[in-house]
């Protein structure tokens, strides 16, 4: 006996609801009042009605899931609307940012550019396109694209960051602060964005207002290295060097929360801020130890080498002086001479006759470095 359309609603009711015996329920063949009152009980005619647009929808969804053949490929799940183009571009956007994280850059281009001609709507595929395109250098076009993500996502917040930070790299400060501002409005509590906003002001030289937003991000997020360089260099400015060292002292260097979302931290920065600190407070033999770190650190920076030739000078190590200023001239020659140094003098002269301003260099001071870099450090090209 085949059941009515109401008995199958009623019973698939019945099954969602947790109900294992179900027995379907039959029209009443007479109108007798205690079994039509029990029939209306359980069933409307406004809700066997819904029902029954809900199982119908629900068919028809059913099926445009299981009737796209496997070849068809992007031009078949095009004909079947925007969701179903939603749902490969969201699967093709993670994909290409697994394939991100992973440095293979090629790769999750492919798979961005892949999900952006499935849907050009999808905010998380123009997102992973502009960091494909920052990192090859092109900028402008990256740019484009993020503005498309943050428009697509009606102001998310985390592209709002990354905009302001692009806008930032490039120079355009007053679009990188109007981001940030927008941003903090919808969410105060993201530590990444009120150090957006300190490097903004620092971009203003507005250096107390950065120091206010860099204390605001450290009483959300304490382990945040990033912050505590960018605070640590302003103290350094402001020649304020006890609060340098009390900063940096609850600096963890093996905290790995650097990202996407903040300037790359420079190796031995840190460091070379103690050394310059220690120094500046007279304390010469524990600078040298953080300068020769940081140089270990960085074999590519010329500024701790400078400083160790300074303070070779000082100590009347002539001859360690030449090692390190020669090594600072092959990495970045215009910084050496910025410094003040007189290269073609110091490097043509013997040891132990010229010291910079014209000086004389007196040798019995007792040594600060040892042995030659050259010769402790064989890792320094």
């Amino acid at each position: 006996m085949r059941e009515s359309g109401a008995a199958f609603v009623v019973r698939c009711r019945l099954f969602s609801s947790g109900t294992n015996r179900v027995k379907p329920l039959r029209l009443p063949t007479d109108w007798h009042p205690k079994r039509c009152n029990r029939w209306m009980r359980i069933v409307g005619v406004e809700s066997v009605a819904s029902l029954s647009k809900k199982a119908l929808r629900l068919g028809l969804l059913m099926t445009c899931f299981t009737t796209i053949p496997p070849s068809a490929g992007c031009r078949g799940i095009g004909r079947f609307g925007e969701s179903r183009q939603s749902i490969a571009a969201r699967r093709l956007s993670r994909q290409g940012t697994k394939a991100m994280r992973q440095g293979d850059w090629t790769v999750a281009e492919t798979l961005f550019t892949e999900a952006l001609d499935v849907s050009n709507v999808n905010d998380a595929a123009h997102r992973g396109m502009s960091e494909s395109l920052w990192q090859k250098g092109l900028r402008e076009e990256a740019i484009e694209h993020l503005e498309k993500a943050v428009q697509l996502s009606a102001g998310d917040p985390k592209h709002m960051q990354r905009l302001g930070r692009m806008y930032l790299e490039v120079g355009r400060v007053d679009e990188a602060a109007r981001q940030c501002q927008i941003a903090l409005d919808s969410d105060r509590e993201w530590a990444a964005l009120w150090a957006l906003w300190g490097d903004c002001q620092v971009a203003r030289n507005e250096k107390d207002e950065a120091l206010s937003a860099y204390h605001r991000a450290l009483s959300l997020q304490p382990d945040y290295p990033y912050v505590q360089l960018r605070t640590a260099e302003i103290y350094h400015q402001q020649k304020r060097y006890d609060r340098l060292l009390a900063t940096l002292d609850r600096l963890r260097e093996d905290a790995q929360v650097v990202g996407d979302v903040d300037e790359a931290i420079r190796p031995g920065a840190a460091d070379l801020l103690r050394g310059i600190a220690m120094r500046e407070l007279g304390r010469t033999e524990e600078s040298v130890q953080y300068f020769i770190a940081s140089a270990q650190k960085n074999p590519e920076d010329a500024t701790s080498r400078l400083q160790l030739a300074s303070i070779a000078v000082d100590s009347g190590q002539p001859e360690i002086a030449q090692t390190w200023l020669a090594q600072a001239m092959r990495l970045d020659p215009s910084a050496t001479r910025q410094a003040g140094w007189n290269v073609e003098t110091w490097l043509a002269t013997p040891p132990g006759m010229i010291a910079p301003n014209n000086g004389t260099i007196e040798s019995s001071q007792p040594p600060i470095i040892a042995v030659q870099p050259d010769a402790s450090r064989p890792w320094l090209k």
